[in-house]
């Protein structure tokens, strides 16, 4: 019996295997001669399948699996060739979208967009050019994101939260909103559907945000935290005529999306840039941390703010070094120095911060957890084998610190065999509060990350063009969910001072990073599962501001860091799939 279950789901039983790393680069080809040889699985269960063997009725998973097979899907495709499902795995420069929540856009929209302002474009790009140029522009940029938490904190919002959906660009939202809704409810603006876009409980506003960078690279000593070769020639810019002046104006079908128009090749952002501009307010090169083209250190926004009293913390649902958590406070030439960057993170003394190391956040909750390797070339000479992203000697700095009873030590608790991930984190955040402490969470599955939800609420993602995933009941129960992180850090940060009864001031980012690593591996199933994951996040914020009463005091931005470049040919053929998976399941 077993046998034939496993012929008659060929492709869906390639997850079985065990781990492949969600990066892995494997042609569909050997995904697929790897699911000839899986008929000896321990696992009886193939996903797709349910307790009893019989298989589970998911289309979306489905429409997945065969575009991958096919290399075809009507309904969409990755990339600018229509003809063929993935042809594109990267980033894009499509414009993201900003909502924001108990603060507005007014102050942006008295001062103009950025791309409007001859002025503005030589200050942040050091040149004006003629098609970045926009004088009715309405669309603005990241680094409004940075000066806008900046003025809420400035007005008086004692709790300021960045939420980024790392990836997420208007096609991304849509394909989550169109299976959400289980019909085709917009097709422009801000949308319906998702809480993000739905929630009205105080005042709420939208746009649009250009994401490019300063430039493409520059040459870095990782060692010397040194620009070798300083690029002083942006290559950043936006073209509403190529790139569209709205996404659904896009000419999807061009290369300039994706930054290989030959006559206009403005630089598509990475992860470490956008996250700069996000937070630290400035352009910079992809790839650096909160480090300027000419070296110099950018000052984060957590840093700020923690000067000023404020409490700090970073949430994530990747490993806590990647480049989004890592630019809300670190400094670093090049993103991909991870250890040096979670010493940043937690205050000890790092590569870019040698003998004056920084405070460290107050709050680090996030994945990286199991991971080892023995060597990276990329980290530098004070590489050390073992976990690339935290390593486990700066763990234990935090243990013996806390166990010494140092000032300002952590309560470091990491994943726990046999032990709820939910449970073993809110155990530590109470813990940390009853104690004064501050709190560091280390979770996580092979690849650093949490389990990738899928669409349906199941973490069970077929293959695509990265990989797959296959998880055990051990990874979904002993890792927290991103809404119970979030839920953690709020309920830490927000605990008022000893011999205080006030909600203590705090800035928050929250990171639902594996929209990205979806988008990356061109995997829509998994996309849209991760931005419903954030969306649960969100409403975790939303509860906790509504259930202390404190929208006076509160303003929370949700955005993305970049896209990527999902076209969408027929809306319905999503929406249906979530039609057929709610039947089903009656």
């Amino acid at each position: 019996m077993r046998l034939q279950l496993v012929a008659r789901w060929l492709f869906f039983v390639t997850l079985a295997v065990g781990f492949t790393p969600a990066f892995a680069e494997e042609t569909v080809g050997k995904i697929i001669e790897k699911a000839k040889n899986l008929v000896d699985s321990d696992d009886p269960r193939a996903p797709g399948m349910d307790a009893s063997g019989e298989p589970v009725v998911d289309p979306m998973r489905e429409m997945q699996s065969n575009a991958i097979k096919k290399q075809a899907a009507p309904w969409g495709h990755w990339g600018s060739n229509p003809k063929k499902y993935s042809t594109w795995t990267n980033h894009s420069n499509r414009m993201v979208p900003l909502y924001t929540f108990g603060y507005t856009l007014n102050d942006l929209r008295e001062q103009g967009s950025l791309y409007s302002s001859p002025e503005r474009l030589q200050e942040h790009f050091g040149r004006v050019d003629e098609q970045t140029l926009n004088s009715n522009a309405s669309y603005h940029d990241q680094t409004d994101v940075y000066d806008l938490q900046m003025a809420a904190a400035k007005s008086g919002k004692r709790h300021v939260i960045l939420m980024v959906f790392d990836g997420m660009d208007w096609p991304t939202t849509r394909a989550a909103a169109l299976y959400h809704n289980r019909s085709n409810r917009y097709d422009t603006g801000r949308g319906t559907g998702l809480l993000i876009q739905d929630y009205r409980g105080t005042k709420t506003d939208f746009t649009f945000l250009v994401t490019t960078p300063f430039a493409s690279s520059a040459k870095v000593d990782v060692n010397s935290q040194t620009i070798t070769a300083p690029n002083n020639q942006s290559t950043g810019g936006y073209s509403p005529r190529h790139g569209g002046r709205m996404p659904w104006h896009e000419q999807s079908r061009r290369d300039y999306v994706i930054g290989q128009d030959r006559l206009v090749p403005h630089t598509v952002a990475d992860s470490a840039a956008t996250a700069t501009s996000l937070m630290s307010g400035v352009k910079t090169y992809n790839g650096s941390i909160n480090v300027m083209p000419d070296g110099t250190h950018a000052v984060p926004i957590a840093q700020a703010l923690q000067a000023d009293g404020f409490k700090v913390g970073s949430v994530t649902s990747v490993p806590v070094s990647h480049a989004t958590p890592a630019a809300s406070y670190a400094n670093n030439v090049i993103r991909q120095d991870y250890q040096d960057i979670s010493r940043d993170l937690v205050g000890l003394p790092s590569s870019s911060h040698r003998n004056d190391p920084l405070p460290g956040l107050d709050l680090l909750i996030g994945g990286g957890w199991g991971e080892g390797t023995g060597a990276d070339k990329s980290q530098g000479e004070n590489f050390m084998k073992g976990n690339k992203y935290f390593h486990e000697s700066d763990r234990d700095a935090l243990k013996k610190n806390y166990a010494e009873g140092k000032p300002g030590s952590y309560v470091l608790v990491e994943r726990t065999e046999g032990r709820p991930g939910a449970d073993v984190l809110r155990e530590a955040t109470e813990k940390a509060i009853a104690e004064d402490a501050r709190l560091v969470g280390f979770f996580g599955t092979k690849g650093g990350h949490l389990p990738f939800q899928t669409a349906d609420g199941n973490f069970n993602p077929t293959f695509d063009v990265k990989g797959t995933e296959r998880y055990t009941q051990a990874d979904v129960v002993e890792n927290p969910t991103l809404s119970d992180m979030t839920q953690s850090a709020l309920q830490f940060l927000s605990a008022p001072k000893k011999g205080t009864d006030e909600r203590s001031k705090f800035w928050l980012l929250v990171e639902a990073g594996d929209v990205d690593w979806a988008n990356h591996a061109n995997n829509l199933d998994s996309s849209i599962g991760a931005v419903l994951s954030g969306d649960r996040a969100f409403a975790s914020i939303v509860n906790w501001v509504e259930e202390n009463e404190a929208w006076d005091d509160a303003a929370v931005f949700v955005t993305s860091d970049h896209g990527h470049f999902l076209v969408i040919e027929n809306v319905d053929a999503i929406s249906n799939a979530a039609k057929k998976a709610a039947a089903a399941s009656r």
